[in-house]
């Protein structure tokens, strides 16, 4: 006699993404199965959020992008400012893609052996990419358009004022 375990269908967790994305009235589009994107304004610029589900290795890619147009002078500055943010980062990373000028943060939500997305992971993660993305916009800012170097762009952005003046 031979026994065969048959897996229960796992939710999409996209559709758990979806949900979160209605429920917060963000603009979004679904392009496939595999893929949303979403699209939410923050406090420095619009920010595009694209979910893609990953099969194949289980897991919840999360990219979220925004527009920056470096001049090709300020390419080694930008690299080594990334370089800088990204020793701090505890999860996740930016990336710069050159030719299509988008600054993103990347992030994935590992859901091997069938565990299902929670709203919960969907929204910490979706958090934690905003959260870096607007703590690090000015510094990006501050290479490309003010000419500053790096650690100088850095340390104004980590810089953190306490109590009212």
């Amino acid at each position: 006699m031979s026994l065969t375990y048959a897996e229960e269908p796992r939710i999409n967790p996209l559709d758990v993404v979806e949900r979160l994305a209605t429920g917060n009235d963000w603009s979004f589009e679904r392009a496939s199965d595999d893929e949303i994107t979403i699209l939410v304004t923050g406090r420095w610029t619009d920010y595009q959020l694209s979910y893609t589900w990953m099969g194949d290795i289980e897991a919840l890619h999360l990219a979220c992008a925004f527009d920056l147009r470096v001049p090709e002078r300020r390419h080694t500055e930008v690299q080594t400012l990334i370089s800088m943010i990204n020793e701090r980062l505890w999860v996740g990373h930016f990336d710069y893609w050159n030719t299509e000028g988008i600054m993103m943060f990347r992030h994935a939500l590992v859901l091997a052996g069938g565990t299902e997305a929670s709203g919960k992971q969907c929204e910490a993660l979706l958090g934690t990419a905003l959260e870096a993305c607007e703590r690090y916009f000015t510094a990006f800012q501050f290479v490309v358009w003010a000419g500053k170097g790096a650690r100088e762009a850095l340390d104004a952005a980590m810089f953190e004022t306490s109590g009212e003046a």
